[in-house]
């Protein structure tokens, strides 16, 4: 299908200033010379163009067409940009210009970039970071999508392939080229890069799934007992009426979620159901859920009201883990002197009076970024890294438990088409080169 040039519009739906229709594929330079009457275009500069319709004759608008040359463009092809007036009449009126030209068809979701990953512009990680880019909510994640679309997490397991490939070329010169000279430490230094190769992606792996949090947002749910608090603090987080608040236990029976940008994190934070012995089924399916939510998030706020202590309740107090911040609230009622929480120390506020609040938001913030940290090494943002990156490991672990050549040389291409699996690369004519270049055989 690469054959036929697409076009779509490449900026936002809706009425706006400038809007951007792209074009991809062999006839993209033709049409934009039969739809401006020109053809003296230089790559990569701006041109003021008058758009007029082929068949009707009739103007279509005042713009600027960039013309990018192959293979020096985002999708590797024959690719032009128009930027038009984004009024949607001029806009419609392009598209419907296009769709009347032969060979030509509106691209599919996704189609530029696909073409580009298919062209060698970009690898799967990198098409990923772009997607992540686009759909990013909070400057964290942005930085984070725009590193990987960069190139910086392709790199490493492009680099890591290129390792095994030219380990797995050592083992196939030994067993296909048996009378070939060859040195006789060739195995055993191979062994060693393989267990080396083994930690660093284990180490990799030991990530604390920051990319994955970061990527979609740290997962907080505020527990406690009925008329701790709890939809008031959420009202706080969220700066808006989220939930109800009343002085009637119960008011909350399921859970509510927010999404929020806490300290340029993503952050999905759950208001539940106050943990308190019910006969109400709807109650208690509430309660339930509240502990599953507890249980199954990143971080947890478990809060109590201060005038309860020390008879706190215990299903709450149950609950407090490493991954856990105690708030006692409603100081503007009562102040109790409390050292430790449950192996925690309690912070004192007021969701209702905001006493303590800057304090709590504090804590908060470093909690969360604690947790998604960006550090120097690139981080697995999504499930399917993670589980290739475990096929790889499994597969090392497997070759160093094996002495027989052919059985070791299988793992090893194993552990490469786990890799390559997530950049969608990988080629066994490279495991040739380098044996042909390692070991110049047929010489």
């Amino acid at each position: 299908m690469n054959d036929q040039t697409i076009y779509a519009l490449a900026s936002g739906a809706g009425r706006c200033g400038v809007a951007v229709v792209r074009l991809s594929g062999p006839q993209a330079f033709a049409v934009l010379c039969q739809l401006s009457g020109k053809s003296d275009f230089k790559a990569r500069y701006a041109h003021r163009v008058q758009l007029i319709d082929p068949v009707e004759g009739d103007p279509i608008d005042d713009g600027l067409a960039l013309y990018f040359p192959a293979p020096h463009s985002f999708t590797g092809e024959e690719v032009v940009e128009f930027q038009i007036h984004g009024g949607r009449a001029v806009v419609q009126a392009l598209l419907d210009s296009l769709a009347q030209m032969d060979g030509l068809r509106l691209a599919e979701p996704g189609e530029f970039t696909r073409r580009a990953f298919e062209n060698d512009k970009m690898d799967l990680t990198a098409a990923e970071g772009l997607a992540d880019l686009i759909h990013a909510e909070t400057r964290a994640q942005a930085k984070q999508a725009l590193r990987q679309m960069e190139g910086v997490l392709g790199t490493l397991y492009n680099d890591w392939a290129d390792r095994i490939l030219h380990i797995l070329a050592h083992f196939e010169a030994v067993i296909d080229f048996p009378d070939e000279d060859l040195p006789e430490e060739v195995e055993a230094g191979a062994r060693a890069k393989v267990a080396n190769l083994q930690y660093e992606i284990e180490d990799h792996l030991k990530d604390g799934h920051r990319g994955e949090l970061l990527r979609d947002g740290v997962r907080l749910a505020i527990v406690g007992p009925p008329n701790a608090g709890k939809s008031s603090l959420l009202n706080q987080l969220a700066k808006r009426e989220v939930a109800i608040v009343s002085d009637i236990a119960g008011t909350t029976r399921d859970i509510i979620e927010s999404h929020l940008d806490i300290g340029g994190y993503p952050v999905v934070v759950s208001d539940t159901a106050g943990l308190r012995h019910s006969e109400d089924v709807i109650e208690m399916e509430g309660v339930r859920r509240a502990q599953d939510r507890a249980q199954s998030s990143d971080l947890k706020v478990v809060m109590f009201d201060a005038a309860d202590w020390p008879n706190l309740d215990q299903k709450t107090l149950d609950l407090i883990d490493d991954d856990s911040l105690v708030v006692l609230n409603k100081m503007d009622k009562a102040k109790p002197d409390v050292a430790d929480i449950g192996g925690q120390k309690p912070i004192y506020m007021s969701a209702k009076s905001k006493e303590g609040l800057v304090d709590f938001f504090k804590r908060l913030e470093e909690e969360v970024a604690t947790r998604c940290m960006m550090t120097g090494a690139p981080a697995l943002t999504r499930a399917r890294h993670r589980e290739a990156l475990e096929d790889c490991v499994e597969a090392l672990v497997r070759f160093a438990e094996i002495d027989l050549p052919e059985l070791a040389a299988e793992d090893l291409r194993m552990a490469t088409r786990s890799l390559g699996r997530i950049t969608g690369r990988i080629d066994v004519e490279d495991v040739l080169d380098v044996v042909f270049s390692d070991f110049c055989i047929g010489k």
